[in-house]
């Protein structure tokens, strides 16, 4: 099932477009809570052919032809050299879509290999070429946006990574400005949980491309904290609703980095400690 947009919305079954309406309400709350789009905005989609970018390009699509912001979108994917990429597959999809598209070709696939040190993960040094590669084609395009596809538990992970390898805390934020200034970087599908991307995209039916590069590789530290997840998840169901939250609930002054300190000394009445064991 590779049809139009409004042919894929028909074809579902309910279950799969009662899924797709809480995709849209989530996606159009974290829109509004962090105003990723504004009249006029010019978007460049990212799309590597996996569920994620999928997802977004859909539902944005839809957004533009309903919602009563004017704004232009522009998908775009990145042909990096894997070997056996299917290059036909996104242009094919994207003229059924009726999507305007662009394929930018650059192999960073062997850079990456001659780059990485052996046991090291692929994905930082590939992620970081092709956000630059991105961001030159949004430039050159003429767009002031570029949206990803990263969802509630890609930001959940980030936050473990950071506190657990990092020694710090933070996390992929919804929306912020490149260094250089005049692009925005937004990712709609933020607090979108991946499960409901995952099923959408299977429903659909969609032509889905899986990273062979990173997905070859054990033992990764973005899998390390997948796994610990879904363990304490069979002990407590809402362990990543309560992550999640966590990043949009920040107590300040119960930090160490005085900086964030509303003054000089925190002051908590009694009891106050309570909730810390």
């Amino acid at each position: 099932m590779t049809g139009s947009l409004t042919e894929t919305g028909a074809s579902m079954p309910r279950q799969g477009r009662e899924l797709g309406q809480k995709i849209r309400r989530e996606m159009g709350r974290a829109i509004a809570a962090f105003d990723q789009i504004q009249n006029d905005d010019r978007i460049l989609v990212a799309v590597s052919g996996g569920k994620d970018s999928l997802c977004l390009l859909h539902f944005l699509s839809e957004l533009k032809r309903r919602a009563p912001v004017r704004f232009d979108l522009i998908a775009v994917n990145v042909d990096q050299g894997q070997p056996g990429f299917p290059a036909r597959t996104l242009p094919t999809l994207f003229r059924e879509w009726g999507v305007q598209f662009h394929i930018e070709t650059q192999d960073t696939y062997s850079i990456v290999l001659e780059k990485t040190p052996e046991g090291k993960a692929y994905c930082s040094l590939c992620s970081r070429l092709r956000r630059g590669i991105l961001t030159s084609v949004a430039r050159r395009l003429d767009c002031n946006k570029l949206a990803l596809g990263h969802h509630r538990e890609d930001l959940v992970h980030t936050f473990l990574l950071n506190a657990l390898y990092s020694g710090k805390l933070g996390t992929m934020p919804p929306i912020y400005e490149v260094a250089e200034g005049g692009l925005s970087v937004i990712r709609p599908l933020c607090s979108v949980p991946e499960s409901w991307l995952a099923e959408y995209a299977r429903m659909a039916g969609w032509p889905i491309i899986p990273c062979n590069l990173c997905g070859s590789q054990a033992g990764l530290r973005r899998a390390k904290v997948r796994e610990l997840l879904n363990t304490l998840e069979k002990n407590d169901p809402e362990i990543r609703n309560s992550l999640f939250a966590a990043l949009g609930n920040v107590h300040r002054n119960e930090l160490l980095d005085r900086s964030l300190w509303s003054q000089n000394v925190p002051r908590r009445g009694p009891g106050a400690e309570q909730d810390l064991v």
